[in-house]
């Protein structure tokens, strides 16, 4: 292994971080920096030209754009404020019922758009005020609106498994669509756990119950917006269509159902379509800029060095697996999801393959770290969009936010130890 090169990509990057500059940019620029190092110029710049555009060149990669589009029509076409009812007349009479309705909400959300960030925003925005009113911690509304949107990118669909799929080379995205649910299912359900010994111990109030008929008439009102998952998820698991096409019949349902409704107005149509442009633009960036550093790591033969160290610490599955989870829980801490996701999958999935494990388990353990990253400081940008909607600070946040991440982080160990949790939907369906 050239150590060398890897020296120079780490330090470039870091410090280019340390200065403020966006984490694409600092990517990018390492790789640079490192490529120039190994190669002649000339062709340092016409390898790195190249991993860019091979990088973009990819059909499976066209079902991401499609998909935030489609969550962006959610937002604003009264997709999100319908579901959100259905969850508040399921739950809202449980103790705590509010943060339960965010976290139902949430799942339900995340199960049609697949987007974290939109969730937190969305659901955030229409339930945070009303949470204050009822009493309700401004912090605690926070910590939960932040690590229940973490759900909609294990449930599919979802655009980081996605990006794993391409970066393992191939896994299935219908197999680990379906390997998602019951993680994300889970993730949910310790949350509401937490909601309920919290909301018990400060004596939160309960919303009244809901009565049948209000229970049928909110489920009636969500069922259109619930049928696209049916549709999405089952013409891709079918094989009727690929994921790719089904991000765009996404977008065309959402489309129709908020012509509906009657919330999206066609003037509103261009602001939405850019700023999914713009959105777009961001994870395409990060896509290309993260496989150019994948590329100087393998040209250094680093996913070799690093799986022959963490194999000679112990040939105990269970011990590597503890490692991997620390591992990416602190690059999850300072990478956002995407470049982790390309950079270190083929650097730890050999690995896992080595000991057995099935790349699809694997991709279900490496977003659940991932997801628990992005709710942490200094990257965590679901933890910044939370703060910024609920009003409130960083630092008043953390203490209610650790609450919730500790029961995430037991999750996610008993996803790692429990195989069959992520792997018993896609046997079932003849997937694997």
């Amino acid at each position: 292994m050239e150590t060398s090169q890897i020296i120079l990509c780490s330090v470039v990057f870091f410090g280019l971080l340390a200065l403020g500059l966006p984490i694409a940019w600092a990517i990018g620029i390492a790789s640079l920096a490192a490529i120039l190092f190994m190669l002649d110029p000339l062709i340092a710049v016409t390898t790195l030209a190249q991993q860019y555009l091979t990088s973009l060149d990819s059909f499976t990669l066209l079902a991401i754009p499609f998909f935030i589009l489609a969550g962006q029509i959610m937002n604003q076409g009264g997709i999100a404020r319908r579901l959100i009812d259905l969850a508040k007349n399921l739950v809202g009479s449980l103790p705590g019922g509010l943060a339960h309705v965010n976290i139902v909400a949430a799942m339900l959300f995340g199960s049609i758009a697949g987007s974290a960030v939109a969730a937190a925003s969305a659901i955030g925005s229409v339930l945070g005020p009303k949470m204050k009113e009822d009493g309700y911690s401004k912090d605690f509304a926070a910590a939960v609106n932040i690590t229940s949107a973490t759900s909609g990118l294990v449930i599919p669909p979802s655009n980081v498994l996605i990006v794993y799929a391409l970066a393992s080379g191939g896994t299935s995205i219908a197999t680990l669509f379906v390997a998602g649910y019951l993680p994300g299912l889970l993730m949910g359900l310790i949350l509401m756990l937490v909601a309920t010994f919290y909301a018990l111990y400060k004596r939160y109030p309960r919303s009244p119950r809901t009565s049948r008929r209000e229970l049928l008439r909110s489920f009636l009102s969500a069922l259109p917006s619930l049928t696209l998952l049916v549709v999405v998820i089952g013409g891709i698991v079918s094989g009727m269509f690929t994921a790719t096409e089904a991000s765009g019949i996404a977008v065309a349902y959402t489309l129709v159902l908020a012509a509906v409704y009657g919330e999206l107005k066609v003037p509103e149509l261009p602001k939405l379509i850019l700023s999914a442009v713009r959105t777009t633009s961001v994870v395409l960036f990060l896509i290309m800029a993260s496989i150019s550093m994948s590329w100087v790591f393998s040209f250094a033969e680093l996913p070799q060095a690093i799986s022959s160290s963490i194999l000679s610490l112990s040939d105990n599955r269970i011990v590597i697996l503890i490692l991997i989870n620390i591992l990416l829980l602190i690059v999850g801490m300072f990478m956002d999801m995407t470049p982790a996701v390309l950079i270190f999958t083929p650097i730890l999935l050999p690995i896992v393959t080595e000991l057995g494990i099935d790349p699809v388990h694997f991709g279900i353990i490496m977003v659940m770290n991932l997801c628990i990253g992005i709710c942490t400081p200094p990257v965590g940008t679901l933890l910044f969009v939370g703060v910024s909607v609920a009003g409130t600070t960083i630092e008043r946040v953390i203490k209610p936010l650790m609450l919730c991440l500790i029961p995430l982080i037991a999750a996610l160990l008993i996803v790692t130890f429990w195989p069959d949790l992520s792997l018993w939907l896609p046997r079932l369906f003849g997937l694997s």
